[in-house]
């Protein structure tokens, strides 16, 4: 129990934070088991809302004991916003993300005593192998490739808005004309994408190495695995028609990441980083093609910093992070690195004109 008012300050937040995570997962799993087709995957999907459920009235009955009083919670946009997902194109649509988020929060309540105790340190863990184990058992479907695809993206056009509105600004700072502008802005858009693109393949194709260690690791864990999460583990494979010896095999050896399944996705994340890219360098230089000038300038400005924003934002539906705080960091950063070039360009065009 906490011992001052500061403890127990931090105590409440920390719970406060438990339960509104738990509330999130349940109304997921929730939404999940009810647009899923496959009685037996909903029912997984109905056995982990309702452990979600039970943890969600443990952490609010240690606030009751602390004396605090419970609030409501409300599902968080996030949250909202894959259960839409899920109702508009399935829950296979959002699988991918889901497994990725479990994984993310997977060591969440390790250095939480009350929860180790409770073992829900471990549940997170077995939650994390069940839902990977979903995503890996359906047809044309793995996490692999839409992870990287959905990483490729982000950073493709981050990256190519980023640096491209660095280019333009650079270029206008010089005072050179709209056209040539223009065509500088064109230029960085191709190459870079092309750029970003070898790139990508390249950490892809290389990823399986940099992954060996923690695959080493997750290898280990199968031995405590329960008989509970095992039959979980059995039923998804049953209900894609697999016999039940085999079903009862694959689900022995799921909570061990393969190494096949690592680094092998170089094409599909090389395409995405590639059009991604494009797409975000495109915006800086919109303007030109109908403006000029300063005008042209000021739009660039205008429009990128709308989508930086946006960008930053919108990585918080898989990073967790807050709305407001990620979009404004994006932009910032953006504008910080606009804004130099622009002043280097000024002073290059300067010394070369006197």
């Amino acid at each position: 129990m906490p011992t001052d008012s500061t403890d127990l300050k931090d105590t409440i937040s920390r719970y406060l934070d438990n339960v509104q995570r738990e509330v999130d997962s349940a109304a997921l799993y929730r939404a999940l088991s009810v647009e899923e087709r496959k009685p037996e995957i909903s029912a997984v999907y109905k056995r982990l809302a309702a452990i979600e459920q039970a943890h969600q009235e443990f952490w609010k009955e240690r606030l009751s004991e602390l004396g605090y009083r419970v609030p409501e919670f409300n599902v968080g946009w996030r949250t909202r916003t894959l259960i839409w997902l899920a109702r508009r194109w399935g829950p296979d649509f959002v699988l991918p993300v889901v497994s990725t988020q479990e994984h993310a929060d997977v060591r969440h309540y390790d250095a939480q005593s009350e929860a180790v105790a409770g073992g829900f340190d471990a549940a997170e863990r077995s939650h994390a192998r069940i839902i990977r184990a979903v995503a890996a058992s359906m047809p044309n479907m793995s996490v692999g490739p839409l992870a990287n695809a959905l990483r490729a993206a982000v950073l493709g056009a981050n990256d190519g808005l980023a640096s491209n509105l660095s280019l333009v600004m650079g270029v206008a700072g010089a005072h050179l004309a709209s056209r040539t502008i223009l065509v500088t802005g064109l230029s960085g858009l191709v190459a870079g994408a092309f750029a970003m693109a070898m790139g990508e393949w390249l950490s892809v194709s290389t990823s399986r190495e940099s992954h060996e260690t923690g695959v080493d690791v997750e290898a280990r864990e199968p031995a405590d695995i329960s008989q509970e999460e095992r039959d979980q583990l059995a039923a998804i494979y049953l209900a894609q028609g697999l016999g039940a010896d085999e079903a009862r095999s694959l689900a022995n050896r799921a909570a061990t990441t393969s190494k096949e399944n690592l680094g092998g996705f170089a094409w599909n994340a090389a395409l995405s980083s590639f059009l991604l890219f494009a797409t975000g360098a495109l915006f800086p230089v919109l303007p030109f093609f109908f403006l000029s000038n300063s005008a042209a300038v000021l739009a660039s400005i205008v429009i990128s910093s709308v989508v930086l924003f946006l960008i930053g934002a919108g990585t918080t539906l898989f990073t967790g992070r807050s709305f407001f705080f990620s979009g404004l960091r994006q932009l910032l950063i953006g504008l910080a690195a606009a804004g130099l070039t622009y002043t280097l360009g000024h002073f290059i065009g300067a010394t070369l004109s006197s």
